[in-house]
């Protein structure tokens, strides 16, 4: 234990004396609200709901959620009656620009509870008649509104191994066939024989009902009562019934007559929130950004990602539409470009790694902006961009954006929510002061998803589960943090802690960077941070975290 203690002390000491000596002058940012929003979120997850907390103060933007006591929480669903009479008396306030709402949240209590119950149809109709209410009390207030696509994953509540193999490559030669693609007929036949009737029969109802309440949300939107609709794809793969519903739904859209701005269809689910927040503010502040994609190498723009039923770069020019942006053919065209790294060591790809430093030191150096998506096909720090990034000393607060969580959408949906945000609010700065509050309201953002996608999710998980499974811990994705709270996240914060130790002693986390400002470039530089963090569900899939930069004016 002393052979371990003495070098962090030694560095601790270290740190101690540098945090004390910055280059520049300590400055506290203030920032500034100009726009007032309100979210019900998919689920009380930090990805849907404080992400979107965090990244409105990018914007300028309060983002106000439901109270604590009227959210779900894990298997706990939310309180949707609750949460409908907050909404109507907050709304009643009079300072909602705009509202953001889950379906599956005020109709089921949250994302896992949908995934799991059937809607009553006394309680759809409640439901309907809620949004008219809502859109008759305040018409000059947009609703967008997003609804998650069932995943081809079956109910918990359909139990066995062998069962639920069954039913998802059941449920994949279905899509297949549906596609037109060739399947195996007798097993095709094999398999439904295999799976119980009353099994199938309630994951197919499942589907069944959720295209149900999908077209009448899109007759909801055709009527005007919804601004825009959201569909999102949770979880999808290339083949599978999910997919079936999804072509459905596309027809259906397709046969009213109604455009992207009013319905949209889109694979992934936690992200569309942050996504739409953007797409709001980009619309009214006047900001079209132009995007230009470069990928990490040749087969990137096709490699299907995991959880993902399309390939990267479909869902690449998907975000970018959604957000309200459209692809630039060339970087002198772009407001900003987009690296996107989709690392595979079974393809031979991690030579990609230095070209994309490279890229990235290229285009700063050109002034070009540029936001990074660093996917991980393993969810393995090894296929990661970023630790070569530090490694080479870059600048990584001059990021427009990184993003680097466990799906393809989700990681692309936030790193251009982000960056959009913080470009389309440049143009709506007045003085120094609001320069210099909106950068630090960008680089804690950014920082926390650098902290959390790829030091914890690329380096502390698998050594805390490991750590719970030698335990007794089974399933690490259902603890028993009723007994055992303090000692997992005493395990998180230790692990990050030492992270964050070495890591804000770089050059990359303390190079300067610049801020455009109406007197001219401002530089700014981080010259401490700390970091709060703890698991907000019974699972380590997620943390919370929320870190507080310290900075320095150095000009």
């Amino acid at each position: 234990m002393i052979l371990v203690l003495v070098p962090l002390l030694a560095l601790g000491l270290w740190n101690l004396r540098a945090l004390h000596h910055p280059a520049g002058t300590p400055i506290s940012p203030q920032e500034t609200t100009e726009h007032h929003v309100i979210l019900v979120p998919l689920d009380g997850r930090p990805p849907c709901r404080q992400f979107v907390i965090d990244a409105g103060r990018i914007g300028g933007t309060e983002v106000v959620t439901p109270p604590h006591e009227l959210q779900d929480y894990y298997s706990q669903p939310g309180d949707t009656k609750g949460m409908r009479r907050w909404l109507l008396e907050e709304m009643a306030k009079g300072q909602t620009e705009a509202i953001f709402l889950s379906v599956d949240q005020l109709l089921y209590g949250g994302l896992l509870t949908a995934r799991e119950k059937q809607a009553t149809p006394a309680e759809v109709e409640e439901l309907f008649a809620f949004f008219h209410e809502l859109h008759a009390a305040n018409p000059a207030v947009p609703i967008y509104a997003f609804s998650i696509l069932p995943r081809l994953t079956p109910q918990d509540t359909i139990d066995g191994y062998d069962e639920r193999r069954d039913i998802m490559a059941y449920s994949r030669l279905v899509g297949r066939q549906a596609a037109g693609l060739p399947v195996d007929e007798e097993k095709l036949a094999a398999l439904k024989a295999k799976i119980p009737p009353a099994s199938l029969a309630r994951y197919l109802a499942h589907f069944e009902e959720n295209a149900a309440l999908n077209e009448r949300l899109i007759d909801l939107t055709h009527d005007g009562t919804i601004t825009r609709l959201v569909l999102g794809q949770d979880d999808g793969e290339e083949y599978g019934i999910p997919n079936i519903e999804k072509y459905n739904l596309l027809g259906y859209i397709q046969d009213l007559g109604l455009t992207d701005r009013q319905v949209f269809l889109t694979h992934g689910a936690d992200e569309i929130a942050l996504s739409l927040l953007a797409a709001w503010h980009n619309e009214t502040t006047g900001y079209a950004p132009k995007i230009f994609v470069q990928y990490n190498d040749p087969g990137a723009h096709d490699r299907v990602m995991p959880y993902m039923a399309v390939p990267t770069g479909i869902c690449t020019e998907e975000k970018i539409r959604l957000a309200g942006g459209t692809p630039a053919a060339s970087p002198e065209e772009a407001d900003f470009t987009l690296l996107v790294s989709t690392n595979d060591s079974d393809k031979d790809t991690l030579w990609s790694r230095g070209a994309c430093v490279s890229l990235l030191e290229e285009n700063i150096a050109k002034g070009q902006p540029t936001a990074l998506v660093d996917l991980s096909k393993h969810f393995d720090s090894a296929e990661t961009v970023l630790p070569q990034l530090i490694e080479a000393g870059f600048p990584v607060n001059r990021l427009l954006a990184y993003a680097g969580w466990n799906t393809t959408s989700n990681a692309l949906g936030t790193a251009i929510a982000q960056a959009c945000l913080y470009r389309s609010s440049l143009s709506t700065v007045t003085d120094d002061g609001q320069a210099i509050g909106l950068a630090a309201a960008q680089v804690r953002f950014l920082e926390n998803r650098i902290l959390e996608d790829y030091f914890y999710l690329k380096e502390d998980i698998d050594t805390i589960n490991g750590s719970l499974k030698k335990a007794g811990y089974v399933n690490t994705a259902d603890l028993d943090l009723d007994r055992n709270y303090r000692w997992a996240n005493l395990m998180l914060r230790t692990s990050m802690t030492r992270h964050l130790l070495v890591y804000k002693n770089t050059a990359a986390f303390r190079a300067p960077f610049p801020v455009d400002a109406p007197s001219g470039t401002i530089y700014l530089q981080l010259h401490d941070m700390q970091a709060d963090m703890s698991f907000p569900w019974p699972r380590t899939f997620e943390i919370y975290l929320e870190t507080t930069p310290f900075f320095s004016r150095i000009s």
